[in-house]
């Protein structure tokens, strides 16, 4: 069986993993954009998305690498999309277009069921309506001997850390501070639960550290 990681998942100096006002327009919250600037810039992220090439070098590769091995994701709701409450209608597909970068089955948190959104390129959004630890064990089923990966948000991570469901954690740190946001470690003990930090690599434009539980 695989891992349950959280990979590329970028939090600011000052530790928020998401800015305050999400909406539409800013879907990780006021300078999210300006904090996810290594992904933009990675070669992986432009390949991803049909675009020029972008650069490569050491935040390349851990974009890369996040994608590796990786056979299906567990993503709350407002990583999905930014409507609240029960679905009004099934026009929302997400905030990437027809072909979603996964290629993989997403189990998408959620409070309001909805039918299975089947995407181009493998993706297919089930939704969950039972809660993460339901969410993880249709995720390792579909995955099989490869890793489930969590893509967050910030809520979803802490409940993963909190009831120790997450093996390893790769965050890459951007030197901008938001101020107020969603805090990523806010009353999280990470030692007794027993998380260390077993690598750091400064990248071009962000800091990666691997946080493993032992």
């Amino acid at each position: 069986m695989g891992k349950v990681r959280v990979a590329a998942f970028t939090v600011s100096l000052d530790g928020f993993g998401a800015g305050p006002n999400q909406d539409p327009d800013n879907p990780i919250g006021l300078g999210g954009f300006e904090m996810m600037e290594w992904m933009f810039a990675t070669d992986a992220f432009h390949r991803m998305h049909a675009t020029d090439r972008g650069e490569t070098g050491i935040d390349n590769g851990f974009a890369e690498r996040s994608f590796e091995n990786v056979g299906a994701w567990v993503i709350g709701r407002n990583m999905f999309g930014p409507i609240r409450g029960p679905w009004p209608d099934e026009e929302w597909r997400g905030w990437w277009g027809d072909e979603p970068p996964y290629h993989v089955p997403v189990f998408v948190l959620t409070h309001h069921p909805r039918p299975v959104l089947e995407m181009a390129g493998n993706t297919r959004f089930h939704f969950i309506t039972d809660g993460l630890e339901a969410a993880l064990e249709h995720a390792r089923s579909a995955a099989g001997d490869k890793d489930v990966r969590i893509g967050g948000g910030v809520s979803t991570i802490r409940q993963g850390l909190s009831d120790r469901h997450i093996d390893e954690l790769h965050l890459a740190a951007r030197p901008t501070l938001l101020g107020r946001g969603e805090a990523l470690f806010a009353g999280i003990d990470l030692p007794s639960l027993g998380y260390r930090v077993v690598e750091t690599t400064p990248g071009e434009l962000a800091t990666h550290v691997i946080i493993r539980k032992t």
